[in-house]
């Protein structure tokens, strides 16, 4: 008889990034999408606040709103997890080891921290930063999430390779980011340890912001 326990692979949890239109949201949440991922990044042309107020991001009762910063002073991270009733802080900038203790040190103990490493075309640099991160030893932090590298702090629609994450333990759960659609998610089964979710964004939308909703329902069956 085998004893052997058996080891459920449950699929990826799903987060839509880039939402600006209420609309879109309250579509996402009646679908039970995971996570909402609302851009405060200035430079970005889903910066939330260019369409919504802090009122109305507050307002939307969701476990898994998260909020995208990159190279954010810490005041400004607090107050706007504050203002805006964020559960998770996405670090999508250069973020240093010293910076993310000190934001868990204030954070509300309850918000969850996620950190990026962007992954870029640079097999050696790739290998090192990766191995750095995780070396790193960054307790605070909740999940990793893996993006392709842009100048742009993300929103290419473009996929790296994944293969490269097989040569690493990871040690935290990891959010998969960068160009996933509906042509590459077969093509998660190249990765030895898999994601805990998936991020879409740009794949997604008929323009910066607005996302295409039956697509994103398409897609939720597959996954």
């Amino acid at each position: 008889m085998n004893l052997q326990p058996t080891i459920l692979h449950l699929p990826p949890q799903l987060k839509v990034c880039g939402l600006t239109k209420p609309d879109q949201i309250q579509e996402l949440i009646s679908m039970n999408v995971d996570f909402l991922g609302f851009i405060f990044y200035k430079k970005s042309p889903r910066y939330v606040l260019n369409h919504m107020s802090f009122e109305e991001i507050s307002a939307i009762n969701h476990h898994g709103k998260v909020g995208v910063f990159v190279n954010e002073e810490m005041d400004e991270i607090l107050k706007i997890v504050q203002q805006a009733k964020l559960n998770f802080v996405q670090l999508h900038g250069d973020e240093s080891n010293d910076f993310i203790v000190e934001l868990r040190q204030k954070l509300n103990p309850e918000a969850g921290i996620i950190k990026v490493i962007r992954v870029g075309n640079n097999d050696c640099d790739n290998k090192e930063k990766i191995a750095q991160t995780l070396s790193s030893n960054l307790q605070p932090v909740n999940y990793y999430l893996f993006d392709t590298d842009s100048k742009a702090f993300g929103g290419t629609g473009k996929q790296f390779d994944w293969t490269i994450l097989n040569e690493f333990e990871i040690p935290l759960p990891y959010f998969l980011s960068g160009g996933i659609s509906e042509e590459n998610i077969g093509n998660l089964e190249v990765l030895r340890q898999k994601p805990f979710a998936l991020d879409i964004n740009s794949k997604f939308e008929t323009e910066p912001g607005n996302k295409d909703i039956n697509r994103i329902k398409k897609f939720k069956t597959l996954h």
